[in-house]
């Protein structure tokens, strides 16, 4: 637990409520993209040789990151060619350095992608939230494909930028929500081509594990400490304002914080209720509803939330309400016939602490017109419910397909153009934007209207500035125009 903190008086408190002062009176406009970063010139639809393994640089090499590394290199498709971390050699990144000994080494991705430009296919993005963007926008720029971890990007405009520059670019861009092809994936595919699972109206979504800051109570950032020898801290800050130094900004307790996370909705809402964001087509919502935030906080999130996401009738699908419940004891209402959370144990535990029981398992329920679903996280497949109904149903469920390859395999497959990325960010992307309305509507404890056409939150300003988030520091104002 981190003690409290002095009030917000940094230049980093000031300068976000300047930014949200200003938005009010100029409107949250979007940034045009105009200009390259670099000179020189770019590939436009790179693609590794079929028979060739593709190239990979790595963002990231230690937690997450490090798990990217290592499952990508497993799939036997990839060759490790660059490794990149602004903290390299700290002890969180030493399991892929001792793997990898040979491999160049750098502590800027901008230097990297510089001056090994010609012997990279693509990169992998393990890093926080907030840097997401400034990375995969340059790599994508210079005709690389991107494996990006989820959520994509950390503001609802830089998904929009990603999505746009996986067009312009031609690119193979996967978001690693790795569930998207497992079982979970072909089931919900085929229970929706079948009309098994039709006519929804209602989806409860769940993550009850605690997380790193509940029992945080902070006033403001957090006290400056001396930056280790280790840490390019200026690199990490990226585009974000500038912050003074403090361990509890990193190794994943940027989570807890708005300036750099998503909380547990970015984390494990595209893990939870990805497929049916797809297969039910839900797009955006025209509504977004702060029902419960404990704790409110201008710096971290909620020790508990419970957000309403209203989507709109779409084509002959009715109109669907999609609740998100967080928190150790914000416990969802589940029906009575419920029974044991679904729990797969190949599901990783939370990047801090573990999932202690199964009554606290992430998950979620679907309710349909006449049949109800309970499902689990990642790959985990849909049951129906009651038990007695699911017996009854058994001789009428179509076949699923086996997934043809993991979703590290899937993208560098999608790299060498034998297949197509299942969570490209033409499909992350809108989830992606959903989660981050979720998070704005945690951060100001609202009820937000969101107009599906324009892309605005049209009844609060403050809101509708945090689409596009306080402006990057002036160096990096650049990757928004690529």
């Amino acid at each position: 637990m981190h003690s409290p903190s002095p009030a917000p008086s940094s230049a980093s408190g000031f300068q976000r409520r300047t930014f949200l002062k200003g938005m009010l009176g100029a409107g949250a406009g979007s940034i045009v993209a105009s200009s390259p970063l670099f000179a020189q010139a770019r590939k436009s639809g790179a693609k590794a040789a079929g028979g060739d393994k593709v190239r990979l640089a790595c963002c990231g090499i230690g937690n997450r990151g490090a798990d990217d590394v290592n499952s990508l290199h497993a799939t036997g498709l990839c060759t490790i060619v660059a490794l990149c971390d602004v903290d390299m050699g700290a002890p969180h990144t030493l399991g892929v350095l001792k793997k990898f000994p040979d491999v160049p080494r750098f502590q800027d991705f901008r230097k990297m992608l510089e001056k090994m430009d010609k012997e990279i296919d693509a990169v992998s993005i393990g890093v926080p939230d907030f840097a997401h963007f400034p990375i995969a926008m340059l790599a994508m720029s210079m005709g690389k494909h991107v494996y990006v971890e989820k959520p994509m990007a950390h503001t609802f405009q830089e998904v929009e930028l990603m999505m746009l520059a996986e067009k312009k670019y031609k690119v193979a861009a996967q978001m690693g929500n790795q569930g998207h092809s497992d079982a979970n994936y072909f089931q919900f595919k085929a229970w929706t081509d079948a009309g098994i699972i039709k006519n929804v109206t209602k989806i409860t979504a769940f993550m009850n594990s605690s997380r790193r800051w509940h029992g945080m109570k902070v006033a403001g950032y957090l006290p400056e400490q001396p930056v280790p020898a280790s840490l390019d801290w200026d690199t990490w800050l990226g585009t974000a304002q500038p912050h003074a130094y403090n361990k509890g900004y990193i190794n994943g307790d940027w989570r807890s914080w708005f300036d750099f996370g998503n909380g547990a909705l970015g984390d494990w809402g595209a893990h939870i209720f990805d497929t049916a964001h797809e297969f039910l087509h839900l797009g955006l919502p025209e509504e977004i509803n702060s029902l419960k935030a404990d704790g409110p906080s201008d710096f971290i999130f909620p020790q508990a939330s419970t957000l309403c996401f209203k989507f709109p009738k779409r084509g002959q699908m009715p109109a669907l309400d999609l609740t998100w419940y967080d928190g150790a004891k914000n416990l969802p209402p589940l029906p009575d016939d419920f029974g044991k959370a679904v729990v797969d144990a190949n599901i990783p535990p939370p990047t801090a602490g573990k999932i202690e029981t199964k009554a606290s398992a992430p998950g979620k329920v679907i309710y349909g017109d006449d049949l109800t679903f309970k499902g689990g996280s990642h790959g985990t497949t849909l049951q129906i419910i009651p038990e007695a109904k699911a017996k009854d149903m058994a001789s009428k469920l179509p076949m699923v397909l086996k997934s043809p390859s993991n979703h590290f395999a899937n993208f560098l497959r999608a790299c060498k153009g034998e297949e197509t990325c299942r969570s490209s960010f033409a499909v992350a992307g809108p989830l992606s934007q959903v989660m981050v309305l979720g998070v704005i509507a945690q951060h100001t404890n609202a009820q937000l209207k969101f107009d599906r056409t324009t892309k605005q939150i049209t009844n609060h300003p403050v809101a509708n500035a945090l689409l596009v988030g306080p402006p990057p520091r002036k160096e990096w104002e650049q990757f928004y125009k690529l």
